[in-house]
């Protein structure tokens, strides 16, 4: 007979899973409808000038290459799963990157297609707060701002230091010996203006 904290683990579990599976990736371009605004602070800005706004690319590069080779990984690590989970938005997952044949790209009735993965390519915003699915509407945003919402409970999530670990890890051939958290996030950072968010109450990103 299953105890209570076996059964509780358990419903948990299953709540987690539906979780993931019921919000989807939506790419940068949606995020950038709403967040390319100075007065919210411009954060699609930010992040296009930033370092993970072009990570996709390194995995071309002469070094990338060198590193694959000695990881023994087999095709180029544009297209290996090893380096687009951590390369990519939701690689693996739902309505995440996937890499696409030349065919498929060649293809013009696919170009709709093409150009929604393009969006997924990089680490985007989804990487950090969630796949955006569940959130991305400016009533529910209102909501979450208002305390009305859960944050949680439309998939998005705060990007705290273990977020970051998932991917600047010992795994990661680049990794230094200590992830210095708050140097990082100091690097990247685009939070919501004072201003802002004294006209909307709670910053969901805080």
């Amino acid at each position: 007979m299953l105890r209570a904290p076996a059964i509780l683990l358990m419903i948990s579990c299953s709540i987690l899973l539906a979780q993931e599976a019921e919000f989807a990736y939506m790419g940068v371009n949606n995020c950038k409808m709403c967040h390319n605004k100075k007065d919210k602070g411009a954060q699609f800005d930010i992040w296009s000038d930033g370092p993970h706004a072009k990570v996709f690319e390194t995995l071309k590069s002469e070094e990338a290459l060198k590193i694959a080779t000695g990881l023994k990984l087999e095709g180029p690590p544009h297209e290996a799963g090893e380096c687009l989970v951590c390369h990519t938005t939701g690689w693996g997952k739902a309505d995440g990157y996937e890499v696409l044949s030349a065919e498929f790209i060649a293809n013009p009735e696919n170009a709709r297609a093409v150009k929604k993965n393009d969006y997924k390519a990089n680490v985007g915003c989804e990487n950090c707060h969630g796949a955006g699915s569940g959130y991305k509407s400016k009533k529910t945003m209102e909501g979450i701002f208002s305390g009305e919402i859960d944050p949680a409970t439309v998939g998005l999530i705060y990007p705290n230091k273990e977020v970051c670990l998932t991917c600047h890890n010992e795994k990661n051939p680049n990794f230094q010996e200590e992830f210095d958290f708050d140097a990082m996030v100091a690097k990247i950072t685009h939070p919501y203006p004072e201003e802002f968010k004294a006209t909307k109450g709670t910053s969901p990103g805080k």
